[in-house]
């Protein structure tokens, strides 16, 4: 080896050396306001009046993200851009995953086929809704239609955050669906109960405590939602809407691997390019590896208080993506989106409610 190669080498070593330091000290300011901002969301969700409005830690921390993006964020994004996009990206990324350690592949047995094809029907038909709707009747555009319809048919904020990578849109667009599922799914923990009620009035609908939770569950937006919306039905029905949910939290993954497919065709057809090569589509890995990680939950190998730790840090990565979801929101923006997105997301919610208690009446009778 002559000595311009070794010059080569120790000044590429050098350069990485001295850049791995420089890309943190660029991603350190972003990811300690992040950080704070989710530490104070993480206590605040510990406070009782917050918890029965099914306000989460995630929740609070885009509503306290968008309060400082539009106060005294600007100054500080120069420093701490960086950080907040590896928040936003790679950390939402990393939080997806970990939230398959919520999820076994047991719980889908507890419901049963009847459990699987209600959630399967309400989201297929909820998803399919919101893309008719949003286009043909609103006028809304793709990605603001798709996004809606994610958060509305799956696991609200969580379902928006993890189909942004593959729609690539815009922070102001996630922004307005992860805000109509924060009106619609709090407004959901006091209808359904209301709705339990009245039905023991007037039996409008052939429901028992179980029955009534797997609708719940099968219809309601966020995860915290539906707790907070079983605990005030039955102890038989919170733990149904609980497994229904988390049926439909797994079914994120499959979706997002067919919206990719579905997208790379469509983007083709538009653009008049072949559709056929697997360039075009974008593949998300991290939602594969989600299935894997639940899977691998499945078979109880790891020891209780491990998976706690992973489930906390699983919230936190989710917090911190939120946190700079809302910090890079600007209010204006929001208003441009107008009404037609909360329109659309009332919708739907008509629809998970009306049109929800119909699948689960109609499959709960054909399996009877």
């Amino acid at each position: 080896m002559n000595t311009t190669n070794l010059h080569t080498i120790f000044a590429t070593q050098k350069t990485r050396d001295t850049h791995q330091p420089n890309l943190i000290r660029r991603w350190l300011p972003g990811l300690i306001l992040t950080g704070f901002i989710t530490a104070l969301s993480l206590w605040l969700s510990h406070f009782p009046a917050l918890g029965h409005l099914g306000l989460s830690a995630l929740t609070l921390a885009i509503i306290i993200g968008m309060i400082a993006g539009n106060t005294f964020y600007p100054l500080a994004r120069p420093i701490c851009h960086d950080g907040v996009n590896l928040a936003k990206q790679k950390l939402l990324r990393l939080g997806i995953i970990l939230y398959g350690f919520k999820l076994t592949f047991g719980q889908i047995a507890n419901v049963g086929a009847s459990g699987i094809l209600i959630d399967l029907l309400t989201l297929s038909s909820t998803f399919m809704l919101a893309y008719w709707l949003g286009k043909k009747l609103l006028g809304l555009d793709e990605e603001t239609s798709i996004l809606i319809g994610a958060g509305s048919s799956i696991c609200g904020a969580a379902a928006v955050m993890a189909t942004e990578p593959v729609l690539k849109a815009e922070a102001s667009k996630v922004t307005v669906a992860v805000a109509t599922v924060v009106i619609f799914g709090t407004a959901a923990i006091f209808i359904y109960p209301w709705l339990w009620h009245l039905n023991l009035v007037h039996n409008w609908v052939s429901f028992n405590a179980t029955g009534f939770g797997i609708y719940t569950g099968s219809t309601v937006h966020e995860v915290a939602q539906v707790v907070a919306a079983g605990q005030s039905i039955t102890p038989e029905a919170e733990n149904a809407a609980v497994i229904a949910k988390m049926i439909r939290v797994m079914m994120l993954a499959p979706f997002l691997v067919l919206l990719s497919f579905w997208r790379s065709r469509h983007l083709a057809k538009v653009q008049g390019t072949a559709s056929s090569k697997l360039s075009n589509i974008t593949i998300p890995w991290f939602a594969l590896i989600f299935i894997a990680v639940a899977a691998f939950n499945s078979f109880n190998l790891l020891p209780e208080t491990v998976i706690q730790h992973l489930l906390t840090l699983d919230t936190v990565f989710l917090s911190m993506a939120m946190a700079a979801l809302g910090l890079t929101t600007h209010v204006s923006a929001l208003r441009q989106a107008g009404l037609k997105p909360i329109v659309l997301a009332s919708l739907l919610f008509i629809w998970l409610i009306v049109g929800g208690a119909g699948i689960n009446q109609l499959v709960q009778h054909l399996f009877g």
